[in-house]
């Protein structure tokens, strides 16, 4: 199994949320009220978004995965 590691923004919004969010992925972010609910929402989150990204690649066409659209591919997903 691979570990990738990815950077957390945090910010708190104007209602005192916490709000977490991964930059390298698409769509990865979360809103709670602490910060020990936030991190365990983003390990979710993260592993939701991974298995989507998945999802994509392995949804294409056999032949446009050749060595290099796939190289450029995973480089636009990430």
């Amino acid at each position: 199994m691979n570990r990738r590691e990815f950077y957390v923004v945090i910010e708190r919004d104007e209602d005192g949320l916490y709000v977490g969010e991964v930059p390298q992925l698409c769509a990865c972010h979360s809103q709670v009220r602490t910060i020990d609910e936030l991190m365990n929402n983003m390990r979710e989150v993260i592993a939701l978004c991974l298995e989507d990204e998945e999802d994509e690649v392995d949804s294409l066409p056999a032949d446009l995965l050749t060595t290099d659209n796939y190289y450029a591919l995973h480089q636009h997903l990430l």
